[in-house]
């Protein structure tokens, strides 16, 4: 306020105008949006409903996805420092062909539902991360900014696919007929963030993962429908694996800057004996596309700022641990949910992987 109270005072022929307009223009983007009425001044998530019950297991006590990866030599993410360091992973064998059978599965239901799948670039310019809420410079930043010295200035990897499909539309009008638009993207996706919490051990929170991600845009009447039908979606893709969900929406300390309004999806994980986030939906309303200049025509010729959503479609590590834990099987295998078969070739199991070696480091004393 008081740098909007000084810039209505100074004239624009005043040297020091442009310097006071970008510092308003500053504290103006680092604002969060509206949030919706529904959960204003609520502390706790509110659950929605569940989806299908928590498997029992009786007398046998379900193993953690890591205990189960080691023991089916599935997977490494132990002592990696001298390929590709911490919070990274390797899948072998049949987990990586899960990995890609849930993407291809992911794909198919979006694809059903009509949305267009676009291929996106996993580097960006840093205002197109900015414009979608996303904070870039700060000391707590979940962005990995690249070396402007090699790579020019300000370039980022990407976080999610929701990122690049709101550059795309940058600077776009878009006719009300045409709308909603919805629009899907597999992508890798790159988090500097870290953690030391028990419950996020493993691969729960890694540097880069694979995901699909929904983007839509809609007219400001429709937005708020359309939030509910993201979330329809993600339940009609989680219902057949199987594993039992809890959909909560969300308090407004859980809101990132953009979202007026969230809906997070957590899974039971039954060796962690834990839910676990795998999945969320959010309304931006018009807050990215301010920011983006992505408008839409109305009936009238006026012209008007679109409203954006997004929604997690499938992230692969934390559904490859809701779904291994899950599917276990006492006699050491791991069942795969019919829904997924045709994605691997009719396989019905995963077993040990004896094709890829066990691989054990060893000191070399020099």
């Amino acid at each position: 306020m008081q740098l909007y109270k000084i810039i209505t005072k100074t004239s624009e022929d005043n040297h020091e105008y442009e310097r006071i307009k970008q510092d308003l223009y500053e504290a103006l983007s680092i604002l969060p949006n509206k949030t919706h009425p529904f959960v204003e001044g609520k502390f706790e998530p509110h659950i929605v409903h569940e989806i299908n019950k928590k498997k029992d297991f009786g007398e046998y006590k379900p193993f953690e996805f890591s205990e189960i990866t080691r023991l089916l030599n599935l997977m490494r993410i132990e002592k990696l420092g001298h390929t590709c360091g911490h919070k990274s992973y390797y899948f072998f064998g049949e987990l990586a062909e899960l990995e890609e059978a849930l993407i291809k599965y992911t794909v198919k239901k979006l694809l059903d539902d009509g949305f267009q799948l676009i291929s996106v670039p996993d580097i960006l310019a840093s205002n197109v991360l900015e414009s979608c809420g996303m904070s870039v410079k700060s000391d707590r930043t979940q962005i990995y900014s690249l070396d402007p010295h090699h790579h020019g200035t300000d370039l980022c990897l990407s976080g999610t696919a929701e990122m690049s499909l709101a550059g795309l539309l940058a600077n776009s009008v878009h006719n009300i007929n045409d709308l909603p638009l919805k629009l899907a993207a597999v992508s890798r996706c790159y988090r500097a963030e870290t953690s030391n919490l028990a419950e996020e051990r493993g691969i729960y929170r890694v540097h880069q993962f694979n995901k699909v991600e929904m983007f839509v845009v809609t007219t400001s009447e429709q937005s708020e429908e359309m939030l509910e039908v993201i979330r329809n979606t993600q339940e009609k893709i989680f219902t057949p694996l199987g594993i039992s969900v809890r959909v909560l929406d969300m308090p407004p300390y859980e809101l990132g800057a953009a979202a007026y309004r969230k809906y997070d999806m957590e899974a039971w994980m039954p060796g962690r004996q834990a839910y676990g986030e795998i999945s969320s939906c959010s309304n931006c309303t018009d807050y990215q596309s301010r920011r983006l200049n992505i408008t839409y025509k109305t009936l009238n010729d006026e012209y008007c700022f679109v409203h954006t959503l997004n929604g997690t479609a499938c992230a692969i590590p934390r559904m490859l641990i809701a779904l291994i834990e899950t599917h276990q099987h006492p006699k050491g295998k791991i069942i795969i949910p019919e829904t997924i078969q045709k994605f691997m070739n009719g396989k019905k199991f995963i077993m040990k992987n004896t094709k890829v070696p066990e691989l054990k480091l060893l000191k070399i004393k020099r």
